[in-house]
């Protein structure tokens, strides 16, 4: 079994964002467990709490339960042509004490969306970014941006474009087959 810890860029309850993730998890095949990860109720990352060796129970939850994962799926919105602070606080509060990374070979999948026409092409590149730095492989291939995401959803929150699952299903195959290269 493989688990997939799910980071998800927005903290409203009934996001777009947090729909899409529900929608890709449901993707995955027998044998691979994605589960949402919280990391709104992380406090800002202060390297100070670290050097004290006093870190907040949340940071301590939050690295144990990523530790124990074998991949990180991130679903994000994006805010101002980047990634929402939020999901930047839990790569940092992940990424310490540096020798003790909970993020070092992990393989990764980004989805990023938008309401509008720019589909979240800021907010997966600069995401990219960090996870380089991090060493984080990351599915090149296919780049998931999705666009105009508010008519990709029906009332229940389920994609109703048979396009658009079909192609999110070829990017769960493609991170399928990079965790399979690292485990």
């Amino acid at each position: 079994m493989s688990k997939i810890a799910v980071l998800i860029g927005s903290l409203r309850k009934e996001s777009y964002t947090r729909k899409v993730a529900n929608n890709v998890m449901e993707l995955f095949p027998e044998g691979y467990d994605p589960e949402i990860i919280p990391i709104g109720d992380l406090p800002l990352y202060n390297q100070d709490f670290d050097d004290e060796n006093r870190p907040p129970e949340e940071w301590t939850t939050f690295r144990e339960k990523v530790k124990q994962c074998d991949a990180v799926l991130f679903v994000t919105p994006e805010y101002n042509r980047s990634i929402p602070g939020v999901l930047k606080n839990a790569i940092d509060v992940g990424s310490r004490p540096m020798t003790d990374s909970v993020w070092k070979k992990k393989p990764a999948g980004i989805i990023s969306n938008s309401p509008k026409n720019l589909s979240g092409f800021g907010a997966n590149h600069h995401l990219r970014q960090p996870l380089v730095f991090l060493d984080m492989p990351v599915v090149q291939q296919p780049e998931v941006y999705l666009a105009n995401i508010t008519t990709l959803l029906d009332e229940n929150g389920k994609i109703n474009n048979e396009g658009t699952i079909e192609f999110l299903q070829t990017f769960v195959d493609a991170f399928i087959d990079l965790i399979g290269r690292y485990k």
